[in-house]
């Protein structure tokens, strides 16, 4: 027994940029990861509108890739619901600039550098075995949000875009930044011990401190307004200098 279209969609949503061009940016990938559910949608209608649907989803199409389920399923919604073609196009245009600035901030200036700032501050203490953690985290991370993604689309279709701004994405954006200040910090004292002092034992409590600290900066709900993902990176360099020069 074969997948399910959805279940087709979802793997072929990893491999949107496969087929990345300057006319269309991801816009032929995003075709093809729909292509699964727009076939089984309109199995029983004529050929000429299947063949207009899947023409209206590989149109340009510029995102955050792990993002882009959102997009594919909110026209495969609008495509089940009806909704003209014309608005189904512009939903995907209005759709490009919000999930790509959402996407950058999560993953790229979040979850990516936060991930290798607590490998390489746990590499002294597990080894590589860190660095496998990272990988597995990652990409458990990003199917859940894949999954997610897409969902999230076919729930809600033209509605999509409320629908987002409610949801817990923009908050996680937000906070994902100021975690990744914190383990970019946290990670150089540990490096700078672990490959030029003694080793992390005879600064152990200095660490622990800066951990400690930065945890409650980034957790505190009267620092989120007050102190940027910028501020606080800065403010665990200077921290992390101190205590390298203390040392």
């Amino acid at each position: 027994m074969g997948l399910s279209p959805r279940w087709q969609t979802i793997i072929r949503l990893y491999g949107v940029q496969a087929a990345w061009t300057y006319e269309r940016m991801a816009g032929i990938g995003v075709g093809h990861a729909a292509a699964p559910m727009l076939r089984d949608l309109f199995r029983d209608r004529d050929a000429i509108e299947r063949r207009a649907a899947v023409a209206r989803s590989a149109e340009y199409f510029n995102s955050h890739p792990y993002l882009a389920g959102i997009a594919v399923g909110a026209v495969v919604r609008s495509e089940r619901d009806g909704v003209p073609g014309g608005a189904i196009s512009r939903l995907r245009t209005a759709l490009s600039g919000p999930l790509g600035a959402l996407g950058d901030q999560l993953i790229w200036t979040g979850e990516v550098p936060a991930l290798m700032g607590f490998t390489l501050a746990l590499l002294p203490v597990v080894g590589w075995w860190a660095v496998a953690a990272a990988v597995l985290v990652h990409n458990v991370m990003r199917f859940r949000l894949t999954r997610w993604s897409l969902d999230l689309g076919l729930a809600h279709g033209l509605g999509v875009g409320a629908a987002l701004q409610q949801s817990w994405l923009p908050r996680a954006a937000k906070d994902a930044q100021r975690v990744a200040a914190f383990a970019v910090g946290l990670a150089l004292p540990v490096t700078a011990a672990w490959l030029w002092l003694d080793g992390i034992h005879e600064g152990g409590e200095v660490i622990l401190a800066l951990v400690l600290v930065g945890t409650v900066l980034t957790l505190a709900p009267g620092t989120r307004t007050r102190v940027t993902g910028l501020r606080f990176g800065l403010a665990l360099l200077g921290a992390a200098i101190l205590l390298m020069g203390g040392w």
